[in-house]
């Protein structure tokens, strides 16, 4: 059975060799790319590109004209990209947020911690997940994995998610299973949404889609009982942890013990220990894949104290 990091790499390298490097974000300049991000919900880019272009001509892709120039007329100069009223004031709100917190500097915005940034964007009204997160990945080149409809279709239609799965379950996917790079993440997005444009569409074109046979490749089975579990809604994730050392054992006199007291002082005895090495052979981590029925036993056995 192929891990989740080794579907990721197979299905990266099979859209890399059939489109190539697709040089994403198309932009000049990060302010481009964040208007770009802004204007891009809910429509197609060429739609993007014109209303883009509008604002070129008129020399609005600068924070200070942005900032002066009235509502009204930057609506109706981004009107190709559709809902230009609320997008309008979609981008009047971002700006205003970047004079209030960042003296309208974009460089100085993106020196803040790419994860408060982030949660601070999310605050702005109408930005969410995705447009913050491509506006810290292609702007800001901070190592964070969008998602969009056309990556949540193609996993789903290769049986990797649940239909039901959320933004965020669909983002660690990738960020736990990928070397947290920056031109890794740029790249993969890019390549999952040409495939969606060209292939995975509304009425698929299966026949001829790079990822056509990678199906036959990605079985997952139960690691307790090996029934094979074709849909992810049969799959269920176990964490176990285990101490592996024998001579490391609980007793009631230590769940007394002060936390932050007793943290302090395996710090300090440990200090001197290779930490690869004190990771193997006191602590270990086990994620499983199994089928509901040996979840339940699993979890009957825990409650009943067979074992901790």
């Amino acid at each position: 059975m192929l891990t989740a990091r080794q579907i990721l790499k197979e299905i990266f390298d099979l859209l890399y060799e059939r489109f190539g490097p697709q040089h994403w974000w198309p932009a000049q300049t990060p302010l481009e790319i964040i208007i770009g991000a802004i204007l891009t919900q809910n429509t197609a880019w060429q739609n993007v590109e014109r209303a883009i272009a509008n604002l070129k001509r008129n020399n609005l892709l600068d924070v200070k004209t942005l900032r002066k120039v009235p509502l009204k007329s930057l609506s109706a100069l981004i009107r190709p990209s559709g809902y230009y009223n609320q997008k309008a004031k979609k981008i009047k709100n971002f700006i205003q947020f970047l004079f209030k917190n960042y003296d309208g500097s974009i460089q100085k915005m993106f020196q803040e911690d790419f994860l408060i940034l982030r949660a601070r964007l999310l605050n702005i009204k109408g930005i969410g997940l995705e447009t913050a997160d491509s506006i810290l990945l292609y702007a800001g080149n901070k190592p964070i994995f969008v998602v969009d409809a056309y990556t949540k279709r193609i996993l789903i239609r290769h049986n990797l998610i649940r239909p039901d799965s959320s933004y965020s379950t669909i983002q660690s996917y990738f960020m736990d299973n990928l070397e947290s790079d920056v031109k890794l993440f740029n790249e993969y997005h890019a390549l999952l949404v040409r495939l969606g444009k060209e292939f995975c569409k509304t009425r698929p074109e299966c026949k001829k889609c790079p990822l056509k046979n990678i199906d036959a490749r990605i079985k997952y089975q139960c690691d307790s009982c090996g029934k094979q579990l074709p849909k992810p809604q049969d799959r269920y994730i176990l964490e176990i942890k285990l101490y592996a050392n024998p001579e490391v054992e609980f007793t009631t006199a230590d769940l007394k013990k002060d936390p932050k007291e007793e943290i302090k002082r395996i710090i300090k005895e440990t200090k001197d220990i290779d930490s690869q090495r004190l990771e193997e052979e006191v602590f270990v981590f086990y994620n499983l894949v199994v089928c509901k029925r040996c979840r339940d036993i699993f979890n009957a056995r825990l409650k009943h104290r067979e074992f901790v």
